[in-house]
């Protein structure tokens, strides 16, 4: 989302942050922090909205959970068509023959959101090839690589929070 970022930080109905705690990182507005701060840190589980963990490798890993909070504010997006929806929902990458749109001028290798053609958030994901390049593809490349998407509630329900 680049520097559209602050949007989500000063936003007009009240001001929220990002707060770490156990290797997640969690969106949550200043009013819920202060209230957690009766709380010891040992018994608080969960804070807010999960974005993402840190891995044991010290690489951030965004979660499905922050899908709705980062796609109104993405800078480059990928509308798939329906016979792709259910394929990347169950954790495959996007082909080209699935593609309905691509945000123009996005490059190789840059963060995406995916969306169905009917403008619903379903995940995200990261470009293989830029736009100029995905239009001399084959059908059936890989267009976007999966990272998450919204059948992980299903899929990892158990270790998701």
């Amino acid at each position: 989302i680049g520097r559209n970022i602050t949007h989500l930080i000063d936003r007009g109905d009240e001001t929220y942050c990002f707060r770490l705690h156990r290797d997640r990182v969690y969106y949550v507005s200043e009013s819920v922090m202060r209230k957690a701060t009766s709380v010891g840190r040992d018994q608080l589980i969960s804070l807010g909205i999960c974005f993402g963990k840190f891995t044991k490798t010290g690489k951030f890993r965004m979660h499905v959970t922050c899908l709705d909070y980062i796609a109104q504010y993405a800078k480059h997006k990928v509308w798939i068509k329906p016979n792709g929806e259910m394929p990347f929902l169950y954790g495959n990458h996007v082909v080209k023959a699935h593609i309905g749109r691509v945000t123009e001028d996005t490059p190789e290798h840059q963060g995406v959101i995916v969306y169905s053609m009917t403008d619903v958030p379903l995940g995200f994901g990261v470009t293989a090839r830029s736009t100029s390049d995905t239009r001399k593809m084959e059908p059936t490349a890989i267009v976007v690589f999966h990272q998450a998407d919204i059948g992980e509630y299903l899929r990892q329900e158990d270790t998701l929070f």
